[in-house]
């Protein structure tokens, strides 16, 4: 092994919150290193980790193009425009998707190089003493001296025991890379991965079903959210089981045998073409750290840190999916910002109750803060108001009237204490919600606000009149 190399930041993972974490650093005129393992399709080193690889970005890709095609046959119509007999192309369409992820981790490559970033493309481990160890690619080791270490490991997909990773049973990664449209996909689990990916492979002809294990569907949103969502999933087509244990699955000649109890407990088989097991991601911590470092990892992998992501050892922060809170690379990013300025001695926060969440499924579903049931629970008094988009001119004349606008207030105060959003393009709307709340803004703020005309925000700014009970285009 060489003399280490001395740095006064070293960021182990070049994921959403690591890449951040990096260049932020840079920024600040520290002298920094980041550390990343993975490779791309052509077997060459690609940052941005798994939210850009085989995330957040490519599966919104494979989105828009399923979109372009499910509305060539739902939507189109009712604008006139006819086609006849519309087809996909499949492995252009994952081309392009795979064009796209090349773009932005090239960006990212170009970034670290305008901020003066010294990339290694290896396995990094952190050793005691603030040195990491690099294993690289060529088969090299390399250490690294930092004054402070920040660990980015991120996260990787949770295989069931029973339904290992193969050609027939798949993650995220493979659903985003098939080479054709199954006759059948079947999905374990209906969080984000499942609907979102489930939703592009039904736009393109699959017949989709999804087996979910908890009663109620999306018990993290608000009920009236998930309400509405469901009925529109049902409506195209996604057929979505709730209260399902499964047990079991076998590979054989006909496609993979899932078995499963449903929600009255009888024993019940499911035969699909293909199987994509979304039921979550545990941080990827294995090997990450050496003994004697004195970073903690709890029972779930993760590390422990405090509230400004410090991990309790001198020097030594952590961020992104491998620590507690949401897996969101939005969150990974401002953890990462917040830790590189609190390490050059500049204030860094972030703010856990104003972090937007997002389902890029067809309608979208966004909301910020607490829902309902979360306010009824607390003893927290509220109000509520909420909108249609179906009464939103612009909505309508896009033929996308599903969906609605809810705002949250403190009874007393009319503080906004969250928006909850099912719709066209509600990912955007929701940030209205988020910055009223991090302005600690009312109702009242937000109905005051003039919005432009024809527009779906006008949807928001009616919810918060109705809070008042005064929105002008429903009976309130």
């Amino acid at each position: 092994m060489s003399e280490q190399q001395q740095f006064d930041v070293v960021v182990i993972g070049a994921g959403p919150a690591g890449y951040h974490a990096a260049i932020r650093a840079a920024q600040l005129g520290l002298k920094t290193a980041c550390i990343d393992a993975a490779l791309g399709k052509d077997g060459k080193p690609a940052l941005g980790g798994t939210c850009l690889r085989v995330g957040c970005i490519p599966s919104k890709a494979l989105l828009d193009s399923s979109r372009q095609f499910w509305n060539m046959g739902h939507i189109f119509d009712q604008h006139g425009i006819s086609f006849d007999k519309p087809a996909i192309d499949v492995k252009k369409m994952v081309a392009r998707k795979d064009g796209i992820v090349k773009q932005f981790t090239g960006g990212i490559a170009a970034l670290f190089k305008a901020n003066k970033i010294t990339a290694f493309y290896g396995f990094g481990q952190l050793q005691p003493g603030n040195v990491v160890t690099v294993k690289q690619h060529d088969g090299s080791e390399v250490a690294l001296k930092a004054t402070n270490v920040i660990l980015a490991a991120g996260s990787d997909s949770i295989e069931l025991p029973f339904a290992k990773f193969g050609e027939h049973i798949i993650d995220n990664v493979g659903a985003l890379d098939l080479e054709k449209v199954p006759k059948r996909l079947g999905v374990i689990g209906a969080g984000v991965i499942g609907l979102e990916l489930g939703s592009v492979w039904k736009r393109l002809g699959a017949e989709v079903t999804i087996l979910e294990g908890l009663p109620n569907f999306l018990a993290a949103a608000d009920a009236e959210v998930a309400k509405v969502a469901a009925r529109e999933f049902k409506k195209q087509g996604l057929d979505i089981k709730l209260g399902c244990k499964c047990t079991a699955t076998e590979v054989k000649k006909d496609g993979v045998h899932i078995s499963y109890t449903d929600d009255k407990g009888a024993a019940q088989e499911l035969v699909v073409d293909k199987l994509l097991v979304a039921v979550g991601r545990r941080a990827a911590t294995k090997g990450l750290l050496a003994d004697g470092t004195g970073v903690q990892v709890n029972e779930r992998g993760q590390i422990v840190v405090d509230e400004h992501c410090h991990t309790g050892v001198d020097g030594v922060w952590a961020v992104g999916d491998c620590v507690r809170g949401p897996m969101l690379a939005h969150k990974g990013f401002e953890e990462g910002i917040a830790v590189a300025e609190l390490i050059a001695g500049l204030p860094g926060h972030v703010n856990f109750d104003t972090i937007p969440w997002v389902i890029y499924t067809e309608p979208e579903i966004a909301w910020v803060g607490k829902t309902e049931e979360q306010l009824k629970a607390e003893g927290t008094p509220y109000k509520a108001g909420s909108f249609p988009f179906a009464a939103v001119g612009r909505a309508v004349a896009m033929a996308e009237p599903a969906g609605f606008v809810k705002v949250l207030a403190h009874a007393e105060t009319d503080t906004i204490l969250g928006m909850h959003l099912v719709g066209a393009n509600v990912s955007e709307l929701v940030h209205e919600g988020v910055l009223a709340m991090e302005f600690k803004g009312s109702a009242d703020d937000l109905a005051r606000i003039c919005h432009a005309h024809p527009s779906l925000s006008e949807a928001v700014h009616d919810a918060a009149m109705a809070v008042h009970k005064r929105a002008i285009h429903k009976a309130n």
